[in-house]
């Protein structure tokens, strides 16, 4: 067992996936801080997981390496355990990407413990560094630390994601594999509302109306065009079929 676990506790891995929740500190705790652990290392991923999990936390661990970002948008952490030596990309590459997004605290976790990989991880935007092998409880003091420092309010999310599309609502733009796409205001909020519905069709009537509130003067003939405009961008951007006509009804995000 390496030095960084714990004893007491052997993990079991043919029992179901990464992600644990402490139910009877989630019943007393109604604001649980989520923490999302990228790791590829399974031993290491599920014994952290379940570890923090009996300290009230809700935890999941990363399983798609190359499209990390869709994971984080769609289980919004409070926190990122992350470490540097995964597949396809690095660590750092990820957490200049959730950068791009979002300040939620990086704590990179990882054995290349030189002064340059830990300077290289806070250049890149990370929050503290841990050396492998650690022992769970300084864990989980550095973890505690860092949410109490971060955390006086309740944050809320400022990305939404649909089929690796991630919509930034904080600058009006449109993130796709890499690709960013600058969004008109009439775009964005045509996206906005169908992100907001996903699963559902939203009527022309309904769009109107979002973009008229937005003081923004929109008949029938001008929600067509907006929305030919926009489903001209996405295809340009490689997102095919992402707006779908629902006829007689409206339009809803394509599966």
């Amino acid at each position: 067992m390496q030095q960084w676990l714990l004893r007491e506790e052997v993990l079991d891995l043919r029992h179901g996936r990464c992600g644990y929740e402490n139910r009877e500190m989630t019943e007393r705790h109604a604001d649980m801080y989520k923490i999302l652990i990228i790791e590829d290392d399974a031993v290491i991923s599920e014994q952290v997981s379940k570890y923090l999990a009996r300290w009230g936390y809700e935890t999941t661990c990363a399983e798609d390496f190359e499209n990390i970002l869709p994971q984080f948008v769609s289980y919004a952490p409070q926190l990122v355990l992350l470490d540097i030596g995964l597949p396809f990309y690095n660590g750092y590459y990820w957490c200049g990407e959730i950068r791009k997004l979002s300040q939620v605290p990086v704590v990179f976790v990882s054995s290349a413990s030189d002064n340059m990989n830990i300077v290289m991880a806070m250049n890149m935007g990370g929050d503290d560094f841990i050396v492998k092998p650690f022992d769970l409880e300084v864990l989980l003091a550095k973890v505690q630390a860092i949410l109490r420092r971060t955390y006086a309010f309740q944050n809320q999310s400022t990305v939404m994601e649909h089929r690796n599309a991630i919509l930034n609502l904080a600058d009006m733009s449109l993130l796709y594999r890499g690709t960013r796409l600058e969004l008109s205001k009439n775009e964005f909020r045509i996206l906005q509302l169908l992100y907001e519905n996903a699963g559902k069709t939203v009527s022309r009537e309904t769009i109107m109306k979002r973009l008229w509130d937005n003081e923004c003067f929109v008949d029938d003939n001008t929600l067509t065009v907006n929305m030919n405009r926009l489903r001209r961008k996405l295809e340009e951007a490689g997102i095919h079929d992402f707006i779908v006509t629902k006829k007689g009804v409206g339009y809803h995000l394509g599966d």
